[in-house]
């Protein structure tokens, strides 16, 4: 019988949730609020890059919020927001490496969380990174690596271990 090479196995890197709002403000308060209430994280506002005249949004303004989580966090969240999508993701969700994104569309679909009309209704949107043990190697600032494509996780086994880790249906079109 063969040994698993626990170098192999995939794992979650980080969780990024994040509220794209539009405009700084009373608004993007609400909405860090709101990623506070979910998370026990305090999120960082994020910038926008360009300026867009029709969308009344100018370069260097908060447009948004986002919370990074790792480890134990990380799976914690990921259980209940795959719960409010019923455990079911699609195929497409994925990407070439393994990694996933979805959003839901309403923060009070979460089990505990009821409107709050001072607050309103905000969606997010969550980018999970999946990697192999070895990975970091490529992002260190001293003495960088490239990660050779047989130690790349692959689109079928990210797919694989959201389905074996948390329950999740993947479906196909």
């Amino acid at each position: 019988m063969k040994k698993e090479n626990i170098m192999r196995r995939p794992h979650i890197v980080k969780c990024v949730v994040s509220i794209g709002v539009g405009e700084a403000g009373e608004k993007l308060q609400r909405g860090k609020r709101v990623l506070e209430m979910l998370t026990d994280q305090r999120p960082v506002e994020t910038i926008s890059k360009t300026t867009n005249a029709d969308l009344g949004i100018r370069k260097g303004q908060p447009i948004g919020c986002k919370v990074t989580l790792r480890k134990k966090k990380a799976y914690d969240f990921l259980k209940r927001a795959f719960w409010v999508k019923n455990n079911a993701m699609w195929e497409d969700s994925f990407d070439e490496y393994g990694n996933l994104s979805f959003g839901i569309t309403d923060y009070t679909d979460f089990e505990g969380m009821s409107y709050n009309p001072n607050i309103g209704i905000f969606g997010m949107d969550i980018a999970i990174e999946l990697s192999r043990k070895g990975e970091r190697n490529k992002y260190r600032k001293n003495n960088k690596k490239k990660i050779p494509q047989k130690h790349r996780l692959t689109h079928e086994e990210g797919i694989e271990f959201i389905e074996k880790a948390f329950g999740v249906e993947v479906m196909y079109e």
